[in-house]
């Protein structure tokens, strides 16, 4: 007789949700995964990204083996070598390099691929065993992560969003990014909540919206400022609540001042009556809540955007209210420098932006250079912008490059060493998330195919290599994710439950304590068309761009236009075009889409450019541009659209 079991576990990737699913094993093997109907947030249901996870963890191109390049790098032509060779080659590099450089010439690299405490952070021991480089910077929601380090409140429970009466959801997919988060949404809107999406494109969120406002990308920040001018106007704010709480009242209502309705609607492209009604509906609900995505951020402009939409909600005493305010994140209560043991970093070292990697690659004055890069949990190549010269940077001869991963990616083409991770249903590990409160704990449910190892494993094999013998670089995987939960929790009922609510209270706000004014930047006049890369429905980033059912689900790299605009270029449904620019070109088909704003396209998804060099890559075309808060301005993009005469 078959034996059949079932797994708590949770899904590991860079999602607001983290979904908590329950795994059915039969015979040792992984048949279905599926939402656990018990955790409050989940409720049963998985995206279109994760419903069969279990096909990539026995995917026919999983990695199973650790490999060693032979070839050029970039040219995917690797050998088997069992573990030990790869530790060894990896501990003589990583050691003749510190002799002759110095640690701070090993640069890891690393970001949301698995959010696992485990996953993410134990391979940072080692490096901070060594004293490497650090790593800071984000490659989305820069602009928000900086403004709640500042003192504003950046989120709170949504659970409390059903008490909301209007819901502004700024850029903001959910059910195509967290569909989980749209469950109280729709809650809300049975209680009588009406929802606004402010967004360029057509989205499955914005048809299930009772009003889509379609902006002109970056010009987010001035429609903001906008509606705070007419609060001001009408009298709705005054210039006492601008100054209880702002430290730069003056500056404030300069800047907002500046951005009447005449300007905003010039600006965004929308009629001056939305603007004024759209202030007027803020003002009179109790609550609203605004939930600004990570799409407007990604502009140069994003900063901005997410600095007046706190004034807004706090001016306008929204943050207090239950259901109401600013929402960017959540996060549980983690202490994830511990899961880092970030104490044994020995001393000052020099921090790294990771959205810069490409300059700090190929940037010959650093002292010193960076000589080694070891990297998991994300694939730079595709997703960082302005691909070609990430890839160019990748490539030099004299830098030693190590990848962790599940597939030979477009990033693990450059390595020297690859080496094979296990995939979420073959570890424990302990997830937060970054729009909840649950922190959610992942049992392995079967053992790792061929040769994979966690991330744990392979610091404790490279940390006996190098001779390393501080505790923290012995502890068991299970000791690395549990270091990070609080001193509070009680561990018994997570591990027996899989899932504990750790909530945190909102921010008390002091007097004058906070920056409310922006630079006030005319949005850019241009005759090409501007180029949004958001996320697509069935991949999360770069993950999944090699899965047959989800490339075929999500139909190919295909450009949404307006269909105006395609007339305009005799373009028909499905004709075949090059998007490009000075960087590059990208080959995709046409998707005419009715309410797409004018001038603007947009390519979903990031595609992988293993299998098709010359189009695949959307981040081929974005620019080195950054906002002042650190984001890469991915949304500032323009682009040319030309038919592909082979078509």
């Amino acid at each position: 007789m078959s034996e059949i079991e079932e797994v708590q576990g949770c899904c590991p990737l860079d999602c607001q949700d983290t979904c908590a699913w329950v795994a059915t094993v039969k015979d040792g093997v992984v048949t279905k995964v599926r939402g656990a109907k018990n955790h409050p947030f989940t409720r049963g249901g998985l995206c279109a990204k994760v419903r069969d996870y279990e096909k990539r963890t026995y995917g026919e191109e999983r990695l199973l083996h650790p490999l060693v390049r032979i070839g050029a790098k970039g040219g995917s032509q690797f050998q088997r070598i069992g573990w030990d060779e790869a530790f060894s080659l990896i501990a003589g590099k990583f050691v003749s390099i510190i002799e002759r450089y110095g640690a701070q010439a090993l640069m890891p690299y690393h970001y949301l691929g698995s959010m696992g405490m485990a996953q993410r952070h134990a391979l940072m021991r080692l490096f901070n065993a060594l004293g490497s480089s650090q790593l800071h910077g984000d490659i989305c929601g820069a602009p928000g992560f900086a403004l709640g380090a500042e003192g504003h409140p950046i989120g709170f429970d949504w659970e409390e969003v059903v008490q909301s009466e209007l819901i502004v959801l700024w850029g903001a997919n959910l059910l195509s990014t967290c569909h989980h988060h749209w469950h109280f949404v729709k809650q809300a809107q049975r209680r009588g909540a009406r929802v606004i999406s402010i967004d360029p494109r057509v989205t499955p969120t914005t048809e299930q919206s009772d009003t889509h406002i379609t902006i002109r990308p970056g010009t987010d920040s001035l429609l903001a400022a906008g509606i705070v001018q007419v609060m001001i106007a009408e009298g709705f704010l005054t210039a006492e609540s601008i100054g209880r709480y702002a430290s730069d009242a003056d500056s404030f209502r300069h800047y907002v001042e500046r951005c009447s309705p005449d300007v905003v609607s010039a600006a965004c492209d929308i009629p001056v009556a939305v603007v004024q009604t759209l202030a007027r509906d803020i003002a009179r609900a109790r609550p609203a809540v605004f939930r600004c995505g990570i799409g407007p951020q990604q502009s140069v402009q994003g900063d901005a955007l997410v600095r007046t939409l706190s004034a807004l909600a706090i001016l306008s005493g929204q943050d207090q209210l239950p259901g109401g305010g600013l929402f960017v994140a959540e996060f549980p209560v983690l202490h994830e420098d511990r899961a880092a043991a970030e104490h044994l970093s020995p001393g000052h070292r020099r921090s790294l932006d990771m959205t810069r990697l490409a300059t700090n690659l190929s940037d010959s004055s650093m002292a010193p250079p960076v000589k080694a890069l070891m990297c998991w949990n994300t694939n730079p190549a595709v997703v960082l912008s302005d691909s070609g010269t990430v890839k160019n940077a990748l490539a030099r001869e004299d830098l030693f490059t190590v990848v962790v991963e599940h597939f030979v990616t477009d990033t693990a083409r450059y390595a020297d060493i690859v080496l094979p991770s296990t995939t979420q249903l073959e570890h424990f590990d302990l997830l937060g998330s970054w729009g909840h409160a649950y922190v959610t704990v992942n049992h392995p449910a079967i053992k790792p195919r061929g040769e994979a190892r966690t991330h744990g494993e392979i610091m404790r094999g490279l940390a006996a290599a190098l001779g390393l013998t501080q505790p923290e670089l012995t502890a068991t995987d299970r000791q690395i994710a549990l270091s990070a939960l609080d001193d509070s929790t009680d561990v018994d009922e997570l591990l027996s439950r899989g899932w504990l609510q750790s909530t945190r209270s909102r921010v008390a706000l002091e007097p004058r304590s906070l920056r409310f004014s922006s630079e006030f930047r005319p949005p850019v006049k241009t005759d090409r068309f501007q180029l949004l890369t958001p996320k697509a429905h069935h991949f999360l980033n770069s993950s999944f761009a090699n899965m047959p059912r989800h490339r075929a689900a999500e139909g190919g790299p295909f450009l949404e236009i307006n269909p105006d605009d395609a007339d305009e270029l005799a373009l028909a449904e499905g004709s075949l075009v090059w998007v490009e620019n000075s960087q590059g070109r990208v080959r995709a088909s046409i998707r005419r889409v009715d309410g797409m704003h004018r001038k603007v396209v947009a390519l979903p998804g990031k595609w992988w450019g293993k299998d098709d060099p010359a189009g695949a890559v959307s981040n081929q075309l974005t620019p080195s541009v950054w906002s002042a808060m650190g984001q890469p301005a991915f949304n500032d993009t323009y682009v040319a659209i030309v038919a592909d005469s082979r078509a």
